[in-house]
């Protein structure tokens, strides 16, 4: 009987750690989002701008973004289809993927803006998820001309 116990101690433990495994997999089934690279060229209208950023998501599970809102004015996403924009709705942010708004593709496009944002300020910028609720980012006004390293 005394040959039994250490097997059996052994399975248990390995049963133990395979229940803290599964967790694991349980928290990759959730978007996990964050955002970076966030950016606004200063406008050179004073009744339109642009907006760019990077959403992160390195969770296990797909997340849509189905709208922005701004203190500065109304915000849709755009996308470029062709030579045209047009607004985007519910825009996907793939399971451990990126959703990307950069110059000369999908982009924010700030409308009706009750203020001209100056260079140096920032714009606050709330991001509505599906899945993940709000994010808040808080976008820096950069010169008209601004061209970041990473390529957006």
């Amino acid at each position: 009987m005394r040959r039994f116990v250490p097997v059996t101690a052994v399975l248990t433990g390995a049963l133990v750690l395979a229940g803290c495994g599964s967790g694991d997999s349980q928290d990759d089934s959730k978007a996990e989002l964050s955002v970076g690279g966030a950016y606004m060229p200063q406008p050179v209208s004073d009744s339109m701008a642009a907006g760019f950023l990077t959403v992160t998501n390195k969770g296990g599970a797909k997340d849509e973004l189905t709208s922005v809102t701004s203190d500065v004015g109304d915000v849709t996403a755009h996308e470029t289809v062709g030579s045209s924009m047009q607004e985007a709705k519910d825009v996907a942010v793939p399971a451990h993927g990126q959703l990307v708004f950069k110059s000369g593709g999908s982009h924010l496009m700030f409308e009706k803006l009750k203020r001209k944002p100056k260079q140096g300020e920032k714009v606050t910028v709330k991001l509505h998820f599906a899945e993940s609720g709000t994010v808040t980012v808080e976008m820096p006004v950069k010169s008209a001309t601004y061209s970041p390293k990473t390529g957006h």
